[in-house]
């Protein structure tokens, strides 16, 4: 019996991940963004896998504030709340409040039944960019582990026609882009502008105006969004998260 599990666990696995070889889109970082679109892509019939470096997705979600496990979420964002069947309670004529737990599990939930993959423990570390396209056209993929050890051990790749960079504060793949290319990104600098202090107003507002495309292939969502183009963090509160994932897997369709 003990080998039939192993034996099980190897199989599965790596059908899994071969299956997953060469996708639409690659998303990296298993925040709220990025599961939400990775829900809304893989509904609409995209093959998605989600990278995430830690055990559990869900980003800074599950802690809400200070570990009070309660989260707001604006008004304007309710319909997705609904569709992701998570429940609340009114606040007050802007806000309704969620359970921190609840609404990451809906979303993780949520985002796996409708078909998107799921590779936790995973980092990615770098990007595939083509000579001839100048474009981004996958990630390269290790053990985090591996990579947070220092041990040389070389990636597999994976192909992607789009990658969404949901790393949150860090900004991670899009500052590995710009820091190993000669390129200029859509922000008013040209590069990784970096986050600014706490807003909540305007983190919010801005975590939607600058999710978009910042590079041939390479889209930002969430706290990334806001990293790369220089601005607001916005603390404990998701509307603007929830909504910045639906608008980036829009704009990820319409160019696929």
């Amino acid at each position: 019996m003990e080998v039939t599990v192993s034996r099980g666990i190897i199989r599965s696995f790596f059908a899994k991940l071969e299956d997953n070889l060469d996708i639409d889109v690659a998303i990296v970082g298993g925040g709220p963004s990025g599961l939400t679109a990775a829900y809304y892509l893989a509904k609409a019939g995209k093959k998605v896998a989600l990278y995430e470096s830690k055990l559990a997705p869900g980003g800074g979600m599950w802690g809400g504030a200070m570990l009070f496990n309660q989260i707001m979420v604006q008004k304007e964002a309710i319909d997705i709340i609904e569709e992701f069947d998570i429940r609340y309670t009114e606040y007050d004529d802007n806000n309704v409040m969620l359970d921190s737990v609840e609404a990451t599990s809906a979303l993780i939930n949520r985002a796996v039944k409708n078909g998107v993959v799921i590779f936790n423990g995973v980092k990615v570390e770098d990007v595939v960019v083509h000579s001839e396209t100048r474009k981004v056209n996958g990630v390269v993929i290790n053990w985090t582990p591996v990579v947070n050890i220092g041990m040389h051990v070389d990636p597999l790749v994976v192909r992607a026609k789009a990658v969404l960079d949901g790393t949150g504060h860090p900004c991670e793949i899009v500052s590995t882009l710009a820091r190993k290319n000669d390129i200029k990104l859509n922000t008013p600098t040209g590069g990784v502008m970096g986050e600014c202090s706490l807003s909540v107003v305007e983190g919010e507002r801005t975590t939607i105006e600058n999710t978009k495309e910042v590079y041939p292939g390479m889209y930002v969502s969430g706290m990334s969004a806001n990293g790369v183009s220089g601005s607001f963090r916005m603390g404990p509160i998701f509307g603007g998260m929830l909504m910045s994932g639906r608008k980036v897997a829009n704009l990820i369709m319409e160019k696929l």
